[in-house]
């Protein structure tokens, strides 16, 4: 039974960086998210792809174990996205980006996944975000991100979905920009003011933070000396994150927590790598050492 269910783009990427160059690699909120997830929680991935996605490729996904009966294959083109880093691994460089049947993409929930107690909303049109939890039952958890071109076009609907969310995890820009400041603590407490428990900023290499109506948690990036490909770490963090708070059926802060570092984890290990190639690498030996050095890490 799916525990954890994922809805966001699933795509094509070539990607480039100082360290190496992938093709036609496996991209998308929805794929980094699942496969991030899939390590703590039977997870179901709902997005569209064209006739032109490699059935290789859907292959793969089942054997991460990852349940793919929501995704939809219509008539057209695959969204793919092209992208180049400098040696700043912090900025992507968009090359190009191709919707494609992205474009006309409406979420459709196969039945055994709308009593799934788990959701993560990829950073897909807000609109669609809220078709979404119309069609869900009774989810014990909602997570949603989502990306400045959302703020800047549909700001409003971004702000509903905050607040029917009960956790709004995006990056520090977005924060700032959907609140309009400069100060990440008033911007997370913008996000508390919507009705969301819990806000989760992203600060890439340098960690995240959370904020509770009473607390505040501040996780720092784990220190990776062989990054080589930074796309897909947010969503990673998100996957596992949420995948992990499946697993151990506690929504609690302490345990949120905990599932922020095991996102960390899962988000450092998939930088080692090009595109979604190292997740192959990544077990539960790998995270549990990894767990273990957080916790020096942290010590006080």
């Amino acid at each position: 039974m799916v525990e954890v269910v994922i809805v966001g783009s699933i795509g094509l990427d070539n990607i480039e960086t100082p360290f190496g160059k992938v093709i036609d690699t496996l991209g998308g909120s929805a794929i980094y998210s699942s496969i991030a997830s899939s390590f703590f929680a039977e997870t179901g991935v709902v997005g569209v792809i064209g006739t032109d996605f490699p059935e290789q490729r859907l292959k793969e996904m089942q054997r991460k174990g990852i349940d793919i009966k929501g995704i939809e294959t219509v008539e057209g083109k695959t969204f793919r996205w092209s992208g180049k880093y400098e040696f700043d691994l912090n900025t992507a460089k968009t090359l190009k980006t191709e919707l494609n049947v992205m474009e006309n993409f409406q979420p459709k929930i196969p039945e055994e996944y709308k009593k799934a107690e788990y959701v993560f909303l990829g950073n897909i049109d807000p609109e669609l975000q809220l078709k979404v939890l119309e069609q869900i039952k009774k989810p014990k958890l909602v997570v949603s991100d989502t990306m400045n071109y959302w703020i800047e076009t549909k700001r409003q609907k971004v702000l509903e979905v905050v607040k029917a969310v009960d956790i709004a995890l995006m990056n520090d820009a977005e924060a700032r920009e959907l609140f309009r400041t400069n100060n990440l603590v008033k911007a997370a407490k913008e996000i508390l003011k919507l009705d969301s428990d819990y806000a989760i900023i992203k600060k890439g290499e340098h960690g995240s933070v959370m904020f509770s109506d009473n607390n505040h948690f501040s996780l720092p990036g784990y220190p990776l000396e062989n990054i080589k490909d930074p796309t897909g770490a947010g969503d990673s963090f998100a996957g596992a994150l949420i995948g992990f708070l499946a697993k151990t059926k506690e929504v609690t802060e302490p345990n949120i927590r905990k599932a922020m570092v095991h996102g960390s984890i899962v988000a450092s290990l998939e930088a080692e790598g090009m595109g979604v190639t190292n997740m192959d690498f990544i077990n539960q030996f790998k995270i549990k050492e990894r767990f273990k050095e957080f916790e020096e890490i942290v010590k006080f």
